[in-house]
């Protein structure tokens, strides 16, 4: 297969992390007979710098010409960048709201699954974890409070900011379909997350993730609201297969379910719209202080690839590999600086390695199962 991906590089890390999945990629074309051809795309402080805004025509035309997206991390130090003190439209995450609008990716799925060699990385006690987990957040990702009306102005003298907070029935609709669909081939749960206690925009929502669910007689279902949401992904993850929630709640919540899996570093994502296109990223940022040091994770990012052999291009056998060299990588007990154990002596039974090497490690690990 031919496959042609657009590539984001972005800011901070993003070089650094999709420099080491398209080596990974690389190996999994070679090890499979697949051709992977790049195109790169400017977004971000990266095109601000060359173009004067973060995202230009160009670049979401060359991104739709592709059959799919792999992005790093945008943006910088929201204190000391000059980025920063531009208005908001102009800043780099509004190039990326502009390419999710554009394109149309509603739909933003993000896996936390905790592996058994970094349960040491976890900060939750040994008896809440377990056997581990394996959760799937849908977060619904062109509307909501991100993209309604905002305005800042002058009432009475005093400086008001508005911020506005609205959901349509279909936009809610067909992110709930998605959900019970990822959920009817997972373990058949889902958990709708509102604030229907409060928020207009929430009881509308559970009413249509309600006439949703009756499609789907095999998959369960329960409201819960996001605050506790909150506590019981610190207090038992485990009860949770997909969790269906809005624009913000889902951003907020799947931070914290990447620390609970031990590092933000660990977490992939994948943003799609109705068709095999999807726009496929790590779920942490750019991480400016860390940038060019070598010591960036880039699993996160080598995952999200494999996303995006499974969901855009249907190659599950291709993703299954690099799923299972990056498992394989951990049992042999490598690990970047942010998933090694905390306590000295366990951290003599594991080895330090940096991203370019955990990206070679997990490249040269990628098998064909159907030539064993």
């Amino acid at each position: 297969m031919n496959c042609q991906i657009g590539v984001i590089a972005g800011d901070g890390i993003g070089p650094e992390i999709v420099a080491e999945a398209r080596k990974v990629l690389n190996a999994a074309g070679e090890k499979f007979g697949h051709t992977f051809c790049y195109t790169d795309i400017l977004m971000g402080g990266c095109s601000i710098d060359a173009t004067g805004v973060p995202l230009t025509d160009e670049a979401i035309a060359a991104a739709k010409a592709s059959d799919a997206v792999l992005m790093g991390s945008i943006g910088g130090n929201t204190s000391t960048s000059p980025w920063y003190r531009l208005s908001p439209e102009l800043r780099p995450e509004a190039g990326l709201l502009k390419l999710r609008k554009s394109l149309n990716l509603f739909a933003n799925l993000r896996p936390a699954y905790l592996y058994e060699e970094l349960k040491e990385a976890c900060p939750l006690r040994e008896d809440i974890i377990r056997d581990g987990f394996d959760l799937m957040i849908m977060r619904e990702l062109t509307g909501g409070l991100y993209f309604g009306e905002r305005k800042t102005e002058q009432v009475d003298g005093v400086t008001t900011a508005v911020d506005t907070l609205t959901y349509n029935e279909n936009e809610i609709r067909r992110i709930a379909k998605r959900g019970f669909e990822i959920a009817a081939k997972r373990r058949k749960k889902v958990t709708s997350v509102d604030k229907a206690n409060v928020l207009d925009s929430s009881r509308l929502w559970r009413k249509i993730v309600e006439e949703t669910a009756r499609d789907y007689p095999d998959v369960s279902y329960e409201h819960m609201l996001v605050d506790n949401c909150a506590m019981q992904l610190v207090k038992d993850p485990k009860q949770f297969d997909v969790i269906l929630t809005e624009n913000m709640f889902g951003d907020i919540l799947s931070d914290e379910a990447s620390m609970v899996t031990g590092s933000i570093g660990m977490l992939s994502s994948a943003s799609l719209n109705d068709t095999k296109f999807g726009l496929y990223e790590p779920s942490g940022g750019s991480a400016p202080d860390i940038a060019g040091k070598g010591i960036a994770n880039p699993i996160a990012t080598i995952l999200s690839a494999a996303m995006m052999l499974r969901y855009t291009f249907d190659l599950d056998i291709e993703a299954d590999a690099i799923e299972h060299a990056v498992k394989q990588v951990l049992k042999e007990g490598y690990r970047t600086i942010d998933i090694m154990p905390r306590e000295e002596e366990k951290r003599k039974s594991v080895t330090q390695v940096g991203t370019s090497q955990m990206g070679d490690l997990i490249a040269e690990r990628i098998t064909d199962e159907r030539q064993s």
